[in-house]
């Protein structure tokens, strides 16, 4: 009966979206909950410049989320929130490497969405189970950080470090 009553419902909201001219995009649960660059990041935004100072810059964050990311493509596994943590737009000639740390008192894993939308990940290669990741010739333009954690969870204290130095 639910599944009739659904088979219904989705071709009355399909005609209706025909008729008024919207586009029905249909997703599963598992990519409604995979990382997005859309929407506001949590923390805010910061704009850098190649030779930035105080390097590394650094930002206080909390770490974790709600969605598993281990079938959403972007080549890891974790727990991160659905919009990006924080946003860096990088300005750079493109010769300069730009590091990405994560130090908190948890085992962290840390996701980045790059400017061509490539995804870099890592586990544990920072400090102890820190998070931390290296992206030589680092191109111009906006990366959108997650800050995540090993286990499901939020609210969990962190610092964000941005660096050209590491």
């Amino acid at each position: 009966m639910k599944s009739m009553f659904l088979s219904v419902l989705t071709g009355a909201f399909t005609l209706a979206a025909i008729t008024f001219g919207a586009t029905v995009t249909m997703v599963s649960d598992a990519e409604a909950a995979c990382p997005t660059w859309q929407g506001s990041p949590h923390f805010g935004t910061v704009n850098l410049t190649e030779g930035f100072l105080p390097d590394p810059w650094n930002r206080s964050v909390t770490a974790g989320g709600r969605n598993e990311i281990s079938n959403c493509g972007v080549g890891g596994w974790g727990w991160v929130a659905r919009r990006p943590d924080y946003r860096l737009q990088y300005r750079t000639s493109g010769s300069s490497a730009l590091t990405f740390i994560i130090q908190s008192n948890i085992d962290t894993v840390l996701l980045v969405n790059g400017p061509s939308g490539e995804w870099y990940f890592d586990d544990d290669g920072g400090n102890d189970l820190g998070a931390a990741l290296r992206i030589g010739n680092a191109p111009a333009g906006q990366y959108d950080i997650w800050i995540g954690s090993y286990n499901r969870g939020s609210g969990i204290p962190a610092t964000l470090q941005i660096s050209e130095r590491y």
